[in-house]
């Protein structure tokens, strides 16, 4: 991956174009600092350039314009980053209002994840890893009440936790299964603890 090529640079430039306006769900975390991390992950984990763009593009097309954005992703950076991003997108839709429901939307990731190539798996890998990540440590600092900004489809907290939990298991063992083993294991003990902290919550004081 190293040196860093302007190619490279310009895909920093062109995310933070995208999603420089963009924060996180909590606590207005600018939303390129999970896309950076993504990256990171990914070169740490021996993406080459290519993957490393796609890591730092690979919620573009599902939250930034669809598939419009796609083929400007396409046009700048070639077919190989554009199927690696679309390939880690569980929506092309242009108004992020008329995407499918949530759960139709995951179960279609899932699906589509088991014919992904290690390319597209290694950056989903890496994306779900600092989400996880993120997942758990806002447990540990506000509780099960970080289950309500997921899944706008589910009206209880409880099954906004239960989706999530859903989610996160059944990607533990699709890439579990099909790698990259490494993340897998690492989101499996990520998972797990999540899965730990929301139990205890619900027992009684």
């Amino acid at each position: 991956m190293l040196p860093i090529s302007q190619r490279f640079r310009e895909a920093v430039d062109f995310t933070l174009d995208l999603h420089g306006d963009h924060a996180r769900k909590q606590g207005g975390v600018p939303y390129v600092a999970h896309l950076f991390s993504v990256a990171a992950l990914a070169m740490e984990h021996g993406a080459d350039e290519d993957v490393a763009i796609a890591a730092l593009l690979h919620d573009a097309v599902e939250d930034r314009g669809g598939r419009p954005t796609l083929e400007r992703i396409r046009a700048r950076f070639g077919e190989r980053v554009a199927a690696i991003v679309l390939a880690c997108s569980d929506s092309d839709a242009v108004d992020p209002n008329c995407k499918a429901p949530w759960r139709e939307r995951k179960e279609r990731y899932l699906e589509h994840l088991r014919e992904a190539d290690a390319d597209a798996r290694l950056v989903s890998a890496c994306d779900k890893l600092h989400n996880a990540r993120s997942i758990l440590a806002d447990l540990l600092d506000e509780g099960p009440a970080v289950f309500r900004r997921f899944n706008r489809d589910e009206t209880t907290l409880e099954a906004k936790r239960d989706s999530v939990l859903w989610y996160y298991r059944a990607l533990v063992v699709e890439l579990g299964a099909r790698g990259p083993a490494h993340l897998a294991r690492e989101l499996g003990r990520v998972v797990a603890e999540i899965e730990r902290l929301a139990a205890a919550a619900q027992r009684p004081a």
